[in-house]
């Protein structure tokens, strides 16, 4: 009996689909209205319009708090799933940094390769000399051919 009575009935809906969401798929939300444009049609926000989605669902629900109306149950929800983006974003940015940190100690370990075989190449003793004798040996060869 969804959305039927007074306002005591619309904070028990409240309530039950913070619950249903929570301990539901996060991703069905058929019984909660649509946070933002953004949001409800799935498409990613971006971490800079985070703030201001935020922002605006937090001042209409302020508004609608000071007033008498009863949309203040639909912003708090608003204002819920707004967090729950937020969370999800996180998340992504905490896999994501796991990501690139791992990716950086692989470049690491090459670039420390890269330097050790130049030492080792360095090592060799008088090797620009060899080579340049080698060089002039195998000319040398050449041209007696």
């Amino acid at each position: 009996m969804r959305g039927v009575g007074g306002p005591l009935l619309c904070i028990g809906d409240l309530l039950s689909d913070v619950a249903a969401d929570d301990s539901g798929d996060s991703g069905s939300q058929e019984g909660s209205p649509p946070s933002s444009p953004t949001v409800a049609s799935g498409n990613p926000v971006h971490p800079s319009h985070l703030h201001q989605l935020f922002e605006e669902n937090y001042d209409q629900l302020v508004k609608s708090l000071s007033g008498h109306d009863h949309s203040w149950t639909g912003l708090t929800l608003k204002l819920c799933s707004a967090l729950k983006t937020a969370d999800k974003l996180v998340s992504s940015a905490n896999a994501n940094s796991s990501l690139l940190l791992e990716k950086v100690e692989m470049l690491e370990s090459i670039i420390k390769r890269g330097d050790s075989a130049v030492e080792a190449a360095k090592a060799i003793p008088n090797m620009q000399t060899v080579c340049k004798q080698l060089f002039v040996h195998t000319l040398f060869f050449n041209l007696l051919r």
